[in-house]
């Protein structure tokens, strides 16, 4: 991950997340889930705000994804938890594509 810029990190190249799909960057101990959604890219927590499963590896349609462990829907681009047993939305950070690359803003 190059060093922030005014909050904003690099965390992977783009071409490394297919579209309509996810994957997993853990950087400095923290797993976050990176998505192309139709060429639009956001960033989440990896974690399932439920029990903790990782996103990256559940079912992404459209805008949302299901938990791999117990079904819960999240919209992705929100965070809002959709469906039971969900009942904490999901951390969103901002998210750009510069030069190539997945930026994620850690900072305000």
């Amino acid at each position: 991950m190059s060093e922030p810029d005014g909050g904003w990190c690099a965390l992977t190249d783009a071409s490394e997340v297919e579209e309509d799909d996810v994957v997993c960057v853990n950087v400095r101990g923290h797993a976050y889930a990176v998505f192309n959604l139709g060429g639009d890219y956001y960033v989440t927590d990896d974690r399932c705000t439920h029990q903790e499963a990782s996103l990256s590896e559940g079912y992404v349609q459209d805008d949302t994804v299901e938990c791999p462990r117990h079904q819960g829907v999240f919209h992705v681009p929100t965070g809002k938890a959709m469906c039971p047993p969900l009942t904490r939305p999901l951390r969103v950070y901002p998210a750009r594509v510069d030069d190539g690359r997945v930026w994620i803003r850690l900072s305000g």
